[in-house]
C-alpha cells in the first residue's frame, strides 16, 4: 500500500513538473516574441480613422525593416519623438531627403506641381503646412484623420527616427469582427 501511495505522489509531481516547464516555456517564447518579432499595440484616438478606429489593437512587424527600408504609405508603429515612453501609430508620408509641403490641403513632395495621390482619408485635408526637409534616417508621418490628428506637423521634433520605429503595422486583431491585414 505504501508504495501504492509513493507512486501516485511521484507521479503527481512529475505531471506538475512538467505543467510547470510547458508554462515557464510558452511564457519563455511569449516574451522572446514580444520583445523582438512583433509589437503589440492599442489605439487611443481618432488619428488614424477610418483605417484604424479608437480601441482597436495592432500586431507589428519587428522584423518588417530588417532588409528593407520603410516605404512611403506604410503604417508603423513607433516611440513618440516628443516623449519616448509613449508609442505612436502613423502612416509614412514624407521619406528622407524629401521635402514635404501642404498647400491647401494638398501634400506636394519636392516641390512637384502635382499632388501626391494619397490614400483614403477620412475627410478631406485642410490648411498648409511646411514645407519640411526629411533629414536622412528620419520619416515625416501623418495619421488618416488628417484634420484631427497630432502627427509630424505639430510636434517639437518634427520626424520619426529610423531607431524610432519599432515595427510595421501589419494586422487588426482586435475587435474580433473586424479582424484584418492592413
Amino acid at each position: 500500500m505504501e508504495n501504492h501511495t509513493e507512486n501516485e505522489k511521484s507521479s503527481f509531481v512529475k505531471e506538475l513538473l512538467q505543467w510547470a516547464a510547458a508554462i515557464i516555456l510558452a511564457a519563455a517564447v511569449a516574451i522572446f516574441a514580444d520583445k523582438f518579432l512583433i509589437v503589440n499595440a492599442q489605439i487611443p484616438s481618432g488619428s488614424m480613422e477610418n483605417t484604424i478606429m479608437p480601441g482597436d489593437r495592432i500586431i507589428g512587424n519587428r522584423l518588417a525593416y530588417t532588409f528593407s527600408d520603410p516605404q512611403r504609405f506604410d503604417i508603423i508603429i513607433f516611440r513618440y519623438p516628443d516623449d519616448e515612453s509613449q508609442l505612436f501609430i502613423k502612416r509614412i508620408i514624407g521619406l528622407p531627403g524629401e521635402t514635404v509641403e501642404i498647400r491647401d490641403g494638398h501634400i506636394y513632395i519636392n516641390g512637384s506641381d502635382t499632388p501626391l495621390e494619397d490614400v483614403e482619408t477620412k475627410e478631406p485635408m485642410e490648411g498648409s503646412f511646411g514645407p519640411y526637409t526629411v533629414p536622412e534616417d528620419c520619416y515625416f508621418v501623418m495619421g488618416d484623420n488628417r484634420n484631427n490628428s497630432r502627427d509630424s506637423r505639430y510636434w517639437e521634433h518634427t520626424f520619426v527616427t529610423e531607431d524610432e520605429i519599432l515595427g510595421k503595422a501589419v494586422f487588426r486583431y482586435w475587435p474580433v469582427n473586424k479582424m484584418k491585414f492592413l
